[in-house]
């Protein structure tokens, strides 16, 4: 049986899913992720980039998704995944009574700007004793909706889709076709070992003696890049493998960054909600930089800083953005049923692309100028054009806050007037006076300031539910929402402020269950009960802290990070029982774990002195 807690703990196994969502560990190479299942099988991989189109996704479909199995053949093992100490190399090894072997898989960086080469590699060694090993690699391209059968050459085998890049694969043991798949079975004593490459076949081959030098240059580059951190608090070993999360899904090629890596994974066991998250979302986007601003990472910061800067440069005259873009920036995200997959756990339809691309959501605007606002406080001035880009934005808030609109989360329900969206067109242009104070930059400042104190009046006034004693979800509505959490993180009310303590109570009444925060109750105009929200637990530990109740929120943030998996890796929702729902890994539950973490450690020193941003 695998080990699937920090602490060792077993989870109890779903029935139907061979290998569930947390049972997974993530490689990449800043262009695309593959997941690599506790049994050492790849089960999810889009390739060459995080947006192509699926070659392993027996994830979503066991029988016809495809996928790359190597597995040890040793009697009733006990499993262990890691990750080589502070990088996205990850080891799964295998451990019996007589025989142990382990595998090693990366995904080595491009070595040079221009290089597009895509490679897996795959190393598996005998620990201890003679060890039988079975591999099978069968892809299947185009989201599933192409089989290719292999053809077996002197040097390697290779699949040739009609369309999309043809996959080669090579080993230093000999490979064989069975059933159109490649295959092999080979035998290796203590200390051997057996290297596999999988790549586009575009480029000259990387020679296989070369695979321990690539190794040694891939796990340098990550060590390099987490040991730049500048967090030192207690989390530190958790903290570094969400900043690592956060880099690996983030596009070199682009400087955006993708939501989560993978696509059509349930927010509701065998429902409708299976969304694709493989875009940059500006708020998503927005959120993580200043999460990895906060560690020291201003490179990454200033790279999306300049994505996002041509994306308001390019709005027409009215500023209007959109709420997603594709990784590259340009062109529509439109949805797409597969529906010749059964899905993860029979969760169907399985989606491809994102409607919700349409959608009017005014929040995005605060996290976008809350984001400029940070990296030019910590880093270089922004140009004049970007500068005019950002005030067609502001312009455009400035017009349009007072509108309904779908809401953080995405509802595809009838628009609403909701408070999140209000603060966050708050913090959009109070973030802009900010900034155009700050730098001395041309900026309509009257209107700017009127509106930001309207928006400020109209919160207070129209979502202030005296009934019920606490804020509300939306204009006229009495429920509550978890978005309303992020009042205090904006500095939109103080932290301790009568009233917003007793809308933090009311969300741990209603909303919370043993540390887990749903998003909000109620229908959203879809079917299925959906799960906690992985990020809501983090910011609440964080408004728990701020309020100065740091004992619970240390309690809770403990045992929310007992319920990450083996790896520390986090999907997007928890389950009743604390398993995985959702995207994974995702983007926004790393980044408030980040914050929740940096803000809570300092508030435990002492260091914490009420500033604009701690």
């Amino acid at each position: 049986m695998a080990e699937h807690s920090p602490a060792g703990a077993q989870r109890e196994p779903r029935p139907g899913i061979p290998r569930p969502i947390e049972d997974h560990g993530a490689i990449g190479d800043l262009s695309t992720v593959a997941l690599v299942a506790t049994d050492g099988t790849i089960d999810f991989l889009c390739w060459p980039y995080f947006d192509s189109p699926s070659i392993f996704a027996a994830l979503l479909d066991p029988e016809k998704g495809g996928c790359f199995e190597l597995a040890p053949e040793i009697p009733e093992p006990r499993i262990v995944q890691m990750y080589l100490p502070a990088t996205n190399v990850l080891m799964t090894r295998w451990l019996g009574e007589e025989w142990s072997a382990e595998v090693l898989d990366l995904m080595p960086l491009a070595e040079a700007e221009r290089d597009e080469a895509t490679r897996l590699i795959r190393r598996v060694r005998a620990t201890r004793g003679a060890v039988t090993v079975r591999l099978r690699c069968a892809p299947r391209f185009d989201y599933a909706r192409e089989r290719v059968p292999a053809t077996l050459e002197p040097d390697a085998a290779w699949f040739r889709p009609e369309r999309g890049p043809a996959l080669r694969l090579r080993a230093t043991a000999p490979l064989g076709i069975e059933d159109g798949d490649v295959v092999a079975c080979f035998t290796l004593q203590a200390g051997e070992q057996v290297d596999i490459v999988l790549d586009s076949g575009r480029d000259d081959p990387l020679p296989l003696p070369d695979v321990e030098g690539v190794i040694h240059r891939t796990v340098a580059f990550w060590q390099g890049w987490a040991g730049q951190s500048t967090y030192r608090g207690r989390w530190r070993e958790v903290v570094t493998r969400s900043a690592l999360v956060l880099k690996l899904l983030t596009s070199r090629h682009h400087g955006s960054m993708v939501a989560a890596a993978t696509f059509g994974l349930p927010e509701a066991p065998g429902g409708e909600r299976n969304w694709d998250y493989r875009a940059t979302w500006v708020r998503d986007a927005s959120f993580t930089m200043y999460a990895l601003m906060r560690l020291g990472y201003q490179k990454e910061a200033q790279a999306f800083t300049r994505w996002v800067d041509e994306r308001a440069r390019r709005t027409d005259s009215g500023g209007r953005l959109r709420i997603m873009y594709p990784i590259s920036g340009d062109g529509s995200l439109e949805e797409v049923s597969l529906d010749h997959l059964s899905g993860y756990g029979g969760a169907r339809p399985v989606r491809i692309g994102n409607d919700a691309w349409h959608q009017t959501q005014l929040d995005i605007y605060g996290e976008l100028l809350d984001s400029i606002y940070l990296a030019n406080k910590y880093g270089p001035a922004i140009w004049h054009d970007e500068w005019m880009g950002v005030v067609r934005v502001v312009d455009h808030v400035c017009e349009c806050w007072q509108e309904a609109d779908a809401g953080i989360w995405e509802m595809r329900s009838a628009p609403r007037e909701f408070l999140h969206s209000r603060l966050m067109c708050w913090v959009a242009v109070d973030r802009a006076v900010r900034l155009a104070s700050k730098r001395s930059l041309a900026a309509p400042f009257e209107r700017w300031v009127a509106t930001r104190n309207a928006i400020h009046d109209d919160i207070w006034a129209n979502f202030w539910n005296e009934e019920r004693g606490h804020f509300v979800q939306s204009k006229g509505g009495t429920a509550l929402d978890a978005s309303l959490l992020m009042m205090p993180l904006v500095r939109f009310v103080g932290a301790t402020d009568p009233r917003w303590l007793a809308t933090l109570d009311a969300i741990g009444r209603e909303l919370a269950d043993d540390g887990l925060i749903h998003r909000y109750r109620g229908d959203d105009g879809l079917r299925g009960k959906e799960g906690a929200f992985a990020a809501c637990s983090f910011w609440y530990v964080e408004c728990l802290a701020r309020a100065g109740r740091v004992k619970e929120a240390r309690h809770i943030f403990e045992k929310v990070l007992r319920y990450g998996n083996h790896l520390q890796l986090y999907a997007e929702e928890f389950s009743m029982k604390a398993g995985y729902l959702g995207n994974y890994p995702q983007a926004f539950t790393h980044l408030a774990l980040i914050s929740a973490a940096y803000y809570l450690d300092r508030e435990l020193d002492g260091r914490n002195e009420g500033g604009w941003r701690p």
